[in-house]
């Protein structure tokens, strides 16, 4: 599995699994049958209340704890230093472990600046091997990276085929933060699996349009993290090491780039009010 390393030295592969909108109860099956198909991270959260089934999976699949790479992230509602730092220690109780290899914010609201300091205070204390950030665009991240000791080490956000983040790529960049892609398919929206231009290229090469899609992001240095809860769609994400898209087929995918979420935007009111409103331990 081929690593990207992070501001700390820290080792991250970069591909993994993710388990957004993961049923609870499918989860630990799910986490499993990735392990046993080879994924090595996995990617969850406190806001996707699926972290005890990681955590089960974690104890069961019989891969050495040091082997694996588990994120997590820390919801809105347990924002500030004292809220923040009693959701660390109930994470790592789901997650049935003594660290946590990477600790993400969430979200850009509430009070995410107590967050950081907590996690920077877990960080410190060996129960974290990385912090991050995620959703930040990038007049917040330069704010952040500014006004912090520990600069993020991942900001995951929004990245696929018809958003880029060329521009906000190249602000991660400047400040020593690597970018991580969430919604590497954006969910099928735009019509992505079917795409002419991708579905042209996934012919060119014999591999299907999901897999041309994560190898393009992965060349161009974007740690993936598809979710799948069919074992056969994770056989077919993690193998994308056998090809390379050629310069000009790259050039190809840039073109689709409309610079636009295809979600939503946190400068939208009502986006901000609906992860307000939305709680989790």
């Amino acid at each position: 599995m081929e690593t990207i390393k992070l501001n700390n030295g820290v080792e991250m592969p970069i591909l993994g699994y993710g388990v957004y909108q993961t049923p609870p109860a499918e989860t630990e099956r799910c986490v499993l049958d990735a392990i046993s198909v080879g994924y090595r991270s996995i990617d969850t959260a406190q806001g996707y209340v699926n972290e005890e089934g990681v955590g089960e999976a974690i104890v069961k699949c019989g891969v050495p704890r040091e082997e694996l790479f588990i994120t997590t992230k820390v919801w809105v509602s347990n924002f500030g230093y004292e809220k923040t730092a009693a959701s660390i220690e109930r994470s790592l109780r789901k997650l049935k472990s003594d660290y946590i290899d990477l600790l993400l914010i969430h979200q850009p609201f509430n009070d995410y600046y107590g967050a950081y300091r907590a996690m920077t205070e877990a960080y410190r204390a060996g129960k974290i091997r990385a912090i991050g950030v995620s959703n930040f665009y990038p007049d917040r991240l330069v704010d952040f990276c500014i006004y912090n000791e520990v600069v993020p080490a991942i900001n995951q956000v929004e990245t696929h085929p018809f958003c880029q983040q060329k521009a906000a790529r190249e602000i991660m960049k400047k400040h020593g933060v690597q970018i991580e892609s969430w919604g590497p398919f954006a969910e099928g929206r735009n019509g992505l699996f079917t795409n002419p231009v991708l579905t042209e290229i996934a012919a060119k090469y014999g591999k299907s349009v999901a897999q041309v899609t994560l190898r393009f992001l992965i060349q161009s240095g974007v740690i993936v993290i598809p979710k799948s809860v069919h074992k056969e769609r994770m056989i077919e994400n993690f193998n994308v090491f056998d090809f390379t898209l050629a310069p000009e087929d790259v050039a190809k995918i840039e073109a689709l780039d409309t610079a636009q979420s295809s979600f939503f935007s946190h400068y939208d009111v009502s986006t901000v009010e609906l992860i307000a409103s939305l709680k989790f331990d």
